[in-house]
């Protein structure tokens, strides 16, 4: 029978904050993250939280420069 140590259960504290999940898809889209975040990610993150986050962050980004340019080609 193996015992869990406090440490092994799950704590409210490592669950990402929403500014967290922000920060940590921004750094995803440009390509860079400390490895301090990428560890906290891991540690506390949800990997649907995180497909969800950057299908919208995609969805966003795309959207914004289709407007864009046809803004700049309507000028």
């Amino acid at each position: 029978m193996t015992t869990k140590s406090k440490n092994d259960a799950p704590d409210a504290s490592n669950k990402l904050s929403w500014l967290h999940l922000l920060q940590s898809v921004f750094a995803a889209a440009l390509g860079v993250q400390s490895a301090k975040n990428r560890e906290r990610d891991f540690k506390g993150g949800s990997p649907g939280v995180f497909i969800i986050a950057g299908l919208v962050f995609a969805a966003l980004f795309v959207g914004s420069l289709v407007l864009l340019v046809q803004w700049v080609v309507a000028h």
